[in-house]
């Protein structure tokens, strides 16, 4: 069986990296992650990882934090977490480069859009950090913009929810799942997934993003399969 994408991105939040913890990385976490994006390159698929950074940083802590310290401050969050998975995926052999949107060259390479397509032709995993670089833009935006500028044929949002709901299951039991939908369904039923910035450039582009979770193993293989889990959103 033949995977169904050649070049994804798998945007991960930064909360599930904290696993039940709710803050800080999980070992085991890092470790299954890792697990899963080895099951997905040994395949020949190409791998980037977009990350966020919530287990640290979810924004201003008061009215009174500017808001760009406050997004420089989470973005320096998704570095911590890039590492983190970089240390993780090389321990079970997986070739990774750290690229990110601040320069920081004792710990990273700077984002270089063709350098990266080269690493990726080469099979080695690329994991992007410190978001756009610009203030005011989320993580999801990241994805949805590595995604267009790498060709990605479509992005993997790996979340702590299996899937899209119509209500938040946490608060109401009763939410109904949705297996697919359309770009403007996210745009304006505001449900949550993504910020609008990037479900427009998504639409905008034709990308394709599959919503799953994380905790159970083998979602990411699955989704790279084209299986039906979680919400296919195109």
């Amino acid at each position: 069986m033949e995977p169904k994408y050649k070049r994804i991105i798998l945007k991960i939040s930064g909360e599930a990296l904290a696993g039940e913890n709710k803050f800080g990385l999980d070992e085991s976490m890092l470790n299954m992650v890792a697990d899963q994006v080895k099951s997905v390159v040994d395949l020949g698929v190409q791998v980037a990882v977009v990350v966020g950074g919530g287990n640290f940083w979810r924004g201003r802590t008061s009215k009174t934090m500017d808001r760009a310290t406050a997004d420089y401050m989470g973005m320096l969050a998704t570095v911590i977490n890039s590492l983190a998975l970089q240390d993780a995926f090389e321990s079970k052999g997986i070739p990774t480069r750290v690229q990110t949107a601040i320069e920081m060259r004792e710990v990273a390479e700077p984002y270089i859009r063709r350098r990266a397509m080269s690493h990726l032709n080469k099979g080695i995993v690329v994991i992007f950090g410190a978001g756009t670089g610009n203030p005011f833009f989320s993580t999801d935006t990241t994805a949805a913009l590595r995604a267009a500028e790498i060709e990605a044929e479509v992005i993997l949002l790996a979340k702590k929810v299996d899937a899209v709901y119509d209500d938040d299951p946490a608060v109401n039991p009763g939410a109904k799942k949705l297996d697919r939908l359309t770009h403007r369904d996210l745009l304006e039923k505001g449900l949550g997934v993504m910020d609008s910035t990037a479900a427009s450039l998504c639409m905008d582009n034709h990308i394709p993003i599959h919503v799953f979770g994380l905790n159970e193993k083998g979602n990411v293989l699955k989704a790279v399969y084209g299986e039906e889990i979680g919400t296919l959103i195109e």
